[in-house]
Formats: structure tokens, sequence, C-alpha cells
């Protein structure tokens, strides 16, 4: 095994980052949370829940539930606010030798802005902040929308131009409920996201067998897991297609090391690991040697998978049969 092949380093836009495998926001936490099982300084990044610039209760109770081998969402991007993050959580992260991504969300335009000022005397640890782009907008804008920002792209694209003042590098989580996400796409690296993070959950509902109602408080939810992953590769792929100059993190029913591997090959840098770990704590560092293992068992190093699914497929592969 060259040493090439074992080196776990990628880049996602302007960042190096020591391992490909990264949490996804939502699913672990917004601090040390997962310290307890792994060792955080390991990951690529700890992605932390997407927070907000005031503190937000979510959605009423109950907010999750198994749909399948999937699982169902509609938890509301609760959270304690970025200033409480900021002194009272963060620290704790730190000290773990984690590399940082903050998650940012609001229901306006000002309100991503508001958040981003708030990170600009981050931490350096803070590498860079993932727009959460796939959130509700439940209050209205000037131009009187409502829904999902992603799903806009004049929208999206000013947002993520809003989110600059954070000082650090953008990635835009795109959701995949929508035909439009290469436009999306498009737009947001235009308006200065160095990456995009490919997807966000698809919209779902589950209903009681004892009563036909939605099972969720909410009504319907994210449904998030295994079965989301085709969703997550072919959306990775069209994406890099289109915009091969784009980084992108590839996220969406990452279980194992070769679920990883597709998402890179398909064209991401890097991966996030998200419903996994409600199964199982460890399942980013298994992930990770696992995908770790598959590369050097084919002498490659892990960031030379990168879209080679556009550019001929692995060496000796054999094309698919019809």
């Amino acid at each position: 095994m060259t040493a090439a092949a074992r080196s776990p380093e990628v880049r996602v836009g302007s960042i190096g980052l020591r391992s490909p495998v990264m949490t996804a926001a939502g699913t672990a936490g917004y601090g040390a949370e997962l310290a307890g099982v792994g060792d955080l300084a390991q990951l690529g990044a700890v992605v932390v829940k997407s927070l907000a610039a005031f503190e937000w209760g979510g959605n009423p109770a109950p907010r999750l539930h198994p749909a399948g081998v999937g699982m169902l969402n509609a938890v509301g991007l609760q959270g304690p606010g970025i200033q409480h993050w900021l002194q009272h959580e963060l620290p704790a992260l730190i000290a773990t030798g984690a590399t940082v991504v903050a998650s940012i969300w609001g229901r306006t335009v000002a309100e991503y802005r508001q958040a981003a000022e708030l990170l600009a005397d981050a931490p350096p640890q803070v590498v860079a902040v993932e727009v959460n782009l796939s959130c509700p907008n439940v209050a209205n804008d000037a131009s009187g929308h409502r829904g999902i920002f992603a799903h806009d792209v004049d929208l999206s694209a000013q947002v993520v131009a809003a989110t600059a003042a954070c000082g650090r590098p953008r990635w835009a989580k795109l959701s995949p409920n929508t035909d439009r996400v290469v436009e999306v796409a498009a737009a947001v690296h235009a308006a200065g996201a160095e990456a995009v993070t490919l997807i966000n959950t698809a919209l779902g509902m589950v209903l009681s067998e004892s009563s036909g109602l939605p099972v969720l408080a909410a009504g319907g939810g994210g449904y998030s897991g295994r079965p989301l992953h085709a969703i997550a590769v072919r959306t990775v792929f069209d994406v890099r297609a289109a915009l091969p100059d784009v980084a992108i993190v590839g996220v969406g029913g990452v279980c194992n090391g070769w679920d990883a591997a597709e998402l890179m090959l398909a064209g991401a840098s890097a991966v996030q690991v998200g419903t996994a770990t409600f199964a199982d704590p460890r399942a980013p560092w298994k992930i990770q040697r696992e995908l770790l293992a598959w590369c050097a068992a084919r002498h490659l190093a892990v960031g030379d998978l990168t879209g080679r699914a556009h550019h001929g497929g692995l060496p000796g592969g054999l094309p698919p049969t019809r």
C-alpha cells in the first residue's frame, strides 16, 4: 500500500480536512455529545445542529418516528441560539480537538445575516459555516415568499450573499424536494458558497394505523436514512456533471464504507453521516474505517475518488451489464 493510498485527507473548497467523514447537522448535537463513543478529532469535522441567531423551541412532540428502514423527523430546528452555543457548548467541543462546522438557519434573509454576524468572532476551529437553506421560511420576507429557501433560486442566492459576514467559507445545504437543484447550486456558488451539501431530507409522512392520522404532531416531516441514499447519489452526480468546479459534500443514507465511496465517486469531496448515528453512535468512525479500507484494497487515495464516475470509473472496473 502506498503512502497516498493510506492518506485520509481531503479538501472541500479551500478547507483541508483530516478525513472525508463528518457528522451531519442535527444528528450529533451541538457540542461534544459523541466524545464518549469516539475520538472527534479523528473525523473530518463535527457539523453541529443548525442554530439560529435566537433560541428556538422547535415543534411539539412527537417529533421522531421510524418509517420502514428510514426515519421521519419534525424536530423543527430546536436550538439554544448561537450566542449560547459559542459560550456554553463550543468550548467543550474544541477541547476534544475536533474540527467544527457551524450550521445556521433563519426564517428570513435578515435572520440568516444576523446568524452569520454572530459567528464572525468564532474561534478558528470553526472552519466553515453550513448555511441550511432547507428549513421552513415561516415568516414573510419582502417578497412574501413562504416555504423552503432551497426551492427558490433567487432567495437562496440572497441568503448566501447575506451570510458573508461570518468571515469563513460557506457551504449551502440544499433540498432534494425540487427539480431545480442544479440551478440553485449554481446560484449559491455564484453568490459566494464554496461548496454545496447534498442532500437534506425528503418530505414524508407516516399515518397511525389506529387513528388514521399523522404520527408526528407537526403532520409531515423530513424522511432520512438508507432509502434516501440513491436520491443523494443521483443529486450529487447531476450537480457534479453540470457544475464540475463546485465542491460537494455528500449526505444521505450513508450506512457503510461503500455508501461513502459511492457518493464520492458520484462527485462529492467528503461525506456526512447522519441517521445511521441514531442506530449506532459509533457509525461515523465505523464508516470512516470501512471507507479507508475500501480505498486501501484498491490502492487508491481517498481524495482520488471524487468524480471518478464521470471519468471512466475505477481502474480496471467493468462496464455495467444491461
